[in-house]
């Protein structure tokens, strides 16, 4: 195997050069654990203070308002967690749907069996939340709205402002997963009007291990884990200097570039999916290709085993998936295809490709031929 071409950005990316570069001496040069007191440790506190700084003023939030903590799945457990122990004098029912990325499905499924109620909304076949049956499941004792920003299967954008109207008409608070969304999409949570939002740095090149929540300050939310003090009483655990440095950089490097990269994403997204139909008849680019990731393509290959296209891809170094990297292992097609209304046989079939800034069109053609060979070698053998 002789070069990689990676096409899972949905599932992680590379850490930035000069991200990386921002992190280091916080390794072994200015290591001191931000809870001393003696210079070195201060100076960490203030670093971290500047991180939340920068990251506030991308998403245009207080700086209060941000806690960091150690990914995206554990930023989404403290906003549902932490949010609906607060507020259970109020109501004990949440409102998401069926396409939700698993450290929402599980968290929910955690609440439940703690006696909160749950409903999970159905979506079209592009993906999309349906309103009406959002307004319909409003209840006088709900309290809490989670739907994801954008889907980290099919890529679909959902009418976040519209949600969140539909949330502050009925005083409910309103979370969204944004761990595919921050960095591929301009985030503004003011305009958004949300009440709570959810990051993972890793998916826009900066390290594994660290994500944000943002909290809005008139929100009530509990701690869900004890220990010490750190992040305002709220997150308790020794600080990732190094990694929140480097999500805050990642992040405004993003948005600095980000209708740069778009652009370019865009491009090669479009070619890649007039290729796919020009070569391969019998397939189908699943959610909606105007409201939708840059990066993101969601094909069905009719009739073919999607586990076996990717290991066959993988032996000529191109690396894809069958859905959320969160997922894999398991022997259950995907319960975003199928809430799109995809059988099980099609989604089996089904093969996640998510560009980034790095891949050139050269990347697409090579897929495209190893597809090609991949296509003969399978129909030959059926």
């Amino acid at each position: 195997m002789s070069k990689i071409i990676y096409l899972d950005h949905g599932a992680t990316t590379a850490v930035d050069e000069r991200v990386l570069n921002k992190m280091i001496p916080y390794f072994n040069i200015s290591y001191g654990n931000p809870s001393s007191m003696y210079g070195i440790g201060r100076q960490n506190k203030m670093v971290i203070e500047r991180a939340r700084q920068e990251v506030a003023k991308v998403i245009n939030c207080n700086p209060k308002e941000i806690y960091f903590t150690s990914c995206g799945s554990e930023s989404d457990n403290l906003a549902l967690k932490g949010i609906m122990y607060a507020n259970k004098e109020k109501g004990k029912h949440i409102i998401t749907s069926k396409v939700e990325h698993p450290a929402i499905m599980n968290t929910c499924a955690t609440l439940k069996r703690q006696g909160f109620d749950i409903t999970y909304l159905n979506v079209n076949k592009e993906g999309f939340v349906k309103l009406d049956e959002l307004r319909n499941a409003i209840r006088n004792d709900t309290v809490l709205i989670s739907i994801m920003f954008a889907n980290n299967e099919i890529g679909t954008i959902q009418n976040i402002m519209e949600i969140s109207k539909i949330a502050k008409e009925n005083n409910i608070i309103f979370h969204t997963d944004a761990v595919q969304a921050v960095g591929n999409i301009k985030i503004d949570v003011q305009k958004l009007g949300v009440d709570s939002l959810s990051m993972s740095a890793h998916k826009f090149y900066g390290p594994k291990g660290v994500g944000a929540l943002y909290v809005k300050n008139d929100i009530n939310i509990e701690r869900i884990q004890d220990g010490g003090h750190q992040e305002k009483g709220m997150r308790s655990g020794t600080e990732n200097v190094a990694g929140i440095v480097g999500l805050a950089e990642a992040l405004k490097m993003a948005y600095k570039e980000l209708d740069e990269n778009n652009k370019k994403i865009l491009e090669n997204r479009n070619y890649f999916i007039e290729e796919i139909k020009e070569n391969f008849k019998e397939t189908t680019i699943n959610g909606n290709l105007e409201h939708r990731l840059p990066g993101n393509i969601n094909v069905t290959f009719k009739g073919k085993d999607s586990l076996e296209i990717l290991l066959k891809l993988d032996e000529y170094g191109i690396c894809a998936s069958s859905g959320s990297a969160c997922s894999t292992g398991e022997d259950k097609p995907s319960h975003v295809l199928t809430a799109i209304g995809l059988s099980p046989e099609e989604a089996f079939s089904t093969i996640r490709f998510s560009l980034g800034k790095e891949n050139i069109k050269e990347d697409i053609d090579y897929t495209i031929s190893i597809l090609s060979k991949i296509w003969k070698k399978i129909i030959n053998v059926v």
